[in-house]
């Protein structure tokens, strides 16, 4: 069954905009799906098919007389030669919509696309699913928590029942089907993820100590990013740990939060926090194997705060906007805010804390972004477990999480 994406409308506005639409974004996010739901008036074919692969490498032109568009071209990535061809048809024919193309490994192919098809291609970026698509909350406007989102959002407010199993399960479309077995699913997506993309893209010599990487990774989100620590760990070179991380960031696994810095600001740090985009990934790689031992254990508050700060994620990209005005604060004084969102001049600090009791201490630090020039700080937020929206002082507001 398919399952509503928000990015339907983006997609739909990409194709009727430019002549070439790509959706990046790792394997099994439902990239295919999507354009085949959206695109239902183009062909098909695929580069997982190695007859349909070796026609587009080594007759390109051919491939394209066989396949005339609007086509749908799945897993390009295995023939970026072929960028050049659809270029040289674009050009030649002029009209918009006429090739959709999915591929999971965006640093190549982006590479080729700023060589090829820049002004002619729209680029998205496709994650896991949302809470709002698995529940079907049809609100599309990205987190922003002012008074307007405030008051449209509370319109569409639905109870996630068994929040804890769904950030352990994770939010692989395939893994909605509960028949489906989570430690196996996993398994076989990291050896697929290592057998098909990391070795395309790096040199990995020793398979065990890429997942030895990825799960001190897994247990450090929500952190900062500690480079040498990692590489200390995994018995490896700082060079070599940053190498595997620009990996996974271009093939969709993990984000970096930068921090959010201004000259004024001159205590602030300038290291980045790392976070998954798939909170299930997080619990398999770190060992949790239950989502009561996820809730309780000692990594619960980071793995918590992981799948917040993707959700509002997802809300940004979702929308069509990138996650540029997304930060956290943190400054040599110790004091921290999870996220700060910018727009507009206006900085929305927020918290997000695994609790039914919120308070106003929660808040503490948000007077940190005070007496920034040309920037007014708005209210705060403590996004939080408490089941309704609360003033809990003139200027800070606990939210639920169904907020988001």
């Amino acid at each position: 069954m398919y399952i509503k994406r928000h990015i339907e409308k983006v997609v739909n506005e990409c194709l009727e905009q430019f002549s070439v639409l790509l959706v990046t974004g790792p394997r099994q996010v439902g990239k295919t799906t999507l354009l085949q739901y959206t695109c239902q008036n183009f062909k098909y074919a695929t580069f997982d098919d190695p007859i349909t692969l070796n026609e587009a490498i080594e007759e390109s032109n051919l491939f394209l007389m066989n396949n005339e568009p609007p086509l749908l071209i799945d897993e390009v990535q295995y023939a970026p030669q072929i960028l050049r061809y659809l270029k040289l048809y674009v050009d030649k024919n002029k009209r918009k919509g006429l090739f959709a193309l999915t591929g999971s490994q965006a640093f190549n192919l982006m590479k080729n696309v700023s060589e090829t098809l820049a002004g002619r291609m729209a680029v998205i970026e496709l994650s896991g699913l949302s809470l709002r698509e698995i529940h079907g909350v049809n609100f599309f406007e990205p987190f922003i928590p002012n008074e307007q989102y405030i008051e449209k959002r509370k319109n569409y407010l639905l109870d996630y029942n068994n929040l804890w199993e769904t950030i352990h399960r994770g939010m692989m479309p395939e893994l909605q089907n509960r028949k489906i077995n989570w430690e196996r699913y996993y398994s076989s997506y990291i050896k697929t993820y290592l057998e098909r993309d990391v070795r395309q893209l790096i040199n990995v010599t020793n398979e065990l100590k890429f997942i030895k990487f990825l799960t001190s990774l897994a247990v450090r989100c929500g952190e900062l990013l500690n480079v040498n620590a990692i590489a200390n760990e995994v018995e490896t070179s700082a060079d070599t740990i940053k190498r595997w991380i620009s990996v996974l960031q271009s093939s969709g696994i993990i984000f970096l939060l930068e921090p959010y810095s201004n000259n004024v600001l001159k205590r602030a740090i300038k290291t980045p926090k790392v976070y998954f985009y798939d909170s299930g990934l997080v619990c398999y790689l770190a060992r949790w194997i239950t989502s009561d031992a996820a809730k309780v254990g000692a990594q619960a508050g980071n793995i918590f705060e992981n799948f917040v700060v993707s959700e509002i994620v997802k809300s940004h990209i979702n929308a069509g906007k990138t996650i540029n005005s997304i930060y956290f604060y943190r400054d040599r004084d110790q004091r921290e805010i999870d996220l700060v969102i910018e727009e507009d001049g206006k900085l929305y600090p927020i918290e997000i804390k695994m609790s039914g009791n919120p308070t106003k201490a929660m808040g503490r630090h948000f007077s940190a972004l005070d007496n920034i020039p040309n920037k007014e700080r708005m209210n705060g937020i403590i996004l939080c477990l408490y089941d309704k929206k609360t003033y809990l002082s003139e200027n800070i507001i606990s939210l639920p999480i169904t907020y988001i």
